[in-house]
């Protein structure tokens, strides 16, 4: 369960730091001249300027506002942030349970551990 929980993690800071290096890059391919293409097989150098047209095309950037990113990131760590508290709390349930279980078990060996010492002491004397 805690090593699920890490792996989300790690998966989530990864796939947002991937994403944010993929935004950056973006604007740099979109004015990449045609000529270092050249390097490449007809072939490739088709692909890369299909490629570069898609991107230019996509403008992801212009429908994106400052305010929008930042309620949806701030909406995902309140939400990650309730099901960790979620977790946690259940955690903290069961470790309560353990214990009484535990406290009932040794009060009941405690009693008859007395009782058995009392006798052996009324015995000996």
């Amino acid at each position: 369960m805690k090593f699920e929980l890490i792996l989300q993690i790690i998966l989530f800071t990864s796939s947002v730091g991937l994403g944010v290096i993929v935004l950056r890059k973006l604007p740099v391919l979109r004015v990449l001249p045609e000529k270092e293409f050249s390097g490449f097989s007809e072939k490739k150098q088709i692909i890369a300027l299909k490629f570069k047209e898609g991107v230019k095309k996509l403008n992801l950037l212009k429908d994106l506002s400052y305010e929008m990113i930042l309620e949806k990131v701030l909406a995902k760590i309140k939400n990650i942030s309730v099901k960790f508290e979620s977790k946690m709390s259940n955690l903290l349930v069961e470790a309560k349970e353990n214990t009484k279980q535990r406290g009932i078990r040794e009060s009941d060996n405690y009693w008859e551990e007395i009782k058995k010492s009392t006798k052996k002491n009324k015995l000996k004397k």
